[in-house]
Formats: structure tokens, sequence, C-alpha cells
């Protein structure tokens, strides 16, 4: 054999080498990682000195397809957590039926207090991408392309929980001791949020709590001591929205929206965001620093995939309790 084709040969066992390399690892992906639903607990120290704890059970990008029913007996296996409160960060539907799995799979979450905010996928459904398009730009939505989804049933849904909308809205709650300040945007990645309207809707909201400042009846009295804990809530985590939330005051702050990168390299984590957050910050507990102020920040990498790229690696499906504690 020639030293030409000796190198050709080597060339070739190298090739299908990587080849069946990546065939093993898609279908690792696909059939396999994509349904190993994994539970991250996490504690976080947010809370006022000597403040009960609280256990917050963030949920994200379930993407439910109607048949998916290994994930949604999954999700309501996790009642049996027993948390304070469930955060849903959007992208619950992942196809025009979706909404039937979503209701199976939380109602045994009924009674328990929730937020939630939209994700582009409680309003329109997947299409077939291209998925190198990814490395480019944060992916585009071009509504009229995309089947419109029954968004409105899902509030239903939601609603006949309990839990309420914060989407381009603020409302509070009273858990365990603390007293809750939570606001958050409609999905920031088709331009939804309205930034403007946070500063209106928690002055509103403190405006007509009978406990606030301006509602004491004495002045030269102090208000009694009520350990208060702001939270932020929104889809996708884009750095206008994560940096305006600080400077409002949240003390923590729960997103969605990239799936944790989705494809991920061991040790290089992962190889796209779908916006513009750093990628050491792509999922899991951090810090975010507005330049003014600091916050936690969890990113969930969420459940599901769209039914057209059904597939993850180094990078489980999640759901996440985070469990606030003093600090």
């Amino acid at each position: 054999m020639t030293r030409a084709s000796s190198a050709r040969s080597s060339l070739a066992v190298g090739a299908g080498l990587v080849a069946a390399a990546g065939v093993t690892a898609f279908a690792w992906g696909s059939l396999v990682e994509r349904r190993m639903f994994t539970l991250r607990e996490v504690p976080v120290p947010v809370l006022a000195p000597g403040s009960d704890p609280i256990r917050v059970l963030h949920l994200s990008d379930l993407h439910m397809a109607p048949w998916q029913r290994d994930k949604q007996d999954w999700v309501r296996g996790l009642a049996e957590l027993k948390p304070d409160l469930i955060v849903n960060t959007g992208d619950n539907l992942g196809h025009a039926d979706g909404v039937s799995g979503i209701e199976y799979a939380l109602e045994p979450f009924r009674g328990i207090p929730g937020i939630f905010v939209n994700g582009s996928n409680d309003y329109y459904g997947p299409m077939l991408k291209n998925p190198l398009a990814y490395f480019g730009a944060p992916s585009l939505l071009r509504s009229a392309l995309h089947e419109k989804l029954d968004i409105d049933h899902l509030h239903r849904v939601f609603a006949d929980l309990g839990w309420l909308d914060l989407d381009n809205a603020a409302a509070a709650l009273d858990l365990n001791g603390t007293h809750l300040e939570l606001f958050g945007v409609d999905d920031p990645h088709i331009g939804l949020d309205r930034l403007d309207l946070i500063t209106r809707a928690i002055d509103d909201l403190r405006a007509s709590d009978p406990l606030s400042e301006e509602h004491w009846p004495d002045p030269e009295v102090a208000s009694p001591p009520r350990p208060t804990l702001t939270i932020g809530v929104a889809h996708a985590p884009y750095q206008r929205v994560l940096n305006s939330f600080v400077n409002h005051g949240a003390q923590l702050i729960l997103a969605g929206h990239t799936h944790g990168g989705q494809v991920c390299v061991p040790g290089y984590g992962a190889l796209v965001t779908n916006c513009d957050i750093p990628r050491k910050q792509v999922k899991g507990l951090s810090l975010w620093d507005s330049g003014l102020h600091t916050s936690y920040l969890n990113v969930s990498a969420g459940l599901g995939t769209s039914i057209y790229a059904p597939v993850r690696f180094s990078c489980a499906p999640e759901a996440t309790l985070l469990t606030l504690t003093a600090a």
C-alpha cells in the first residue's frame, strides 16, 4: 500500500468514526436524554434574617404535545414536593392540542399559589427551522407563518388553578411570614415586554398596600416589621430586561427560554443561548449585575423541546426547586 492510499484509508476510517459518534450522540440525545427529566434543587439565601424558608418550584419550557404522557406524569409527581409557590416562565405549548396535556400535568398543583408569564410558544406553534441559524442570531418569529395557539384556553387553565398573570403586571403574596412583591413582563423574545409599565405597576402595588409607609397612620412611628422579597419574572432573559428588573429592586429573577443551550459540549457548555445572555449564565443560579445593583438569577433549562428538534445533549430537561432561605 502506498503512503497516499494509506492516508486516504486513515481519513476514511476517521470520517467513519466521527459519523458513527455523531449518530450515537444524536440517538442518545433524541431517544434517551430528552426524556431524562431531572429535578435541580438549589438554596438561595435571599430572605431577611430569621425568615422561614419558602420553597419555589420553577417550571419552564414544557413545549407540551398531547401524546407526551411521560412528561405530563413526571410533572404531576412534582406536587409531592409540596412547594409554597409555583413560578411558570412560559413556552408551555408545543402543539395546537398541547393545552390538554398542560391541564392534566398541572392539576395536582391546584390550591398552591402560582404566578406565570407568557413565552412565544404560548402564542404560536413551532415550525421546522434550520438549527444552524441559531449560531447567527436569536431566532426570529414570523407570526404569519406560525400556527396560532389557544393562549386564552391556557390562561383559563392557569386562572382555574388560582395563578396570577404577571405579563407586564405586578402582584403581591404573603408566604410563610414574608411579603412577596412580584412583577413580570410578557415575552421579550418577541418584543412584548413593556418595561415602561413596570415602574407604574410597582408604584400602584405599593400604593394599594395598607402596610406601606404612605398608609401608616403616624409618620413619626416606624411601620411594623414585615420582611419583603421582590421577585421579577420573564420568559427570555435578555439583558435589557434583567437590568431593568434589578434596577427596580428585584432580589431574585426567574427566566427560561434558553433550554440551557439544549445541545452542549461536555467541558465547554452551551453553543448558543438564543438571546443575548452570556453563555456562562445560560442555565442555573448565578448573580446578575446591572451596573448599579445585583440580584440572584435562575435560568431554567426547561423540560421540553420543539417537536421539530427533539434532542438534548449534555443538557438534561429540568425543573428547579429553589429553597429561599435567610441570608
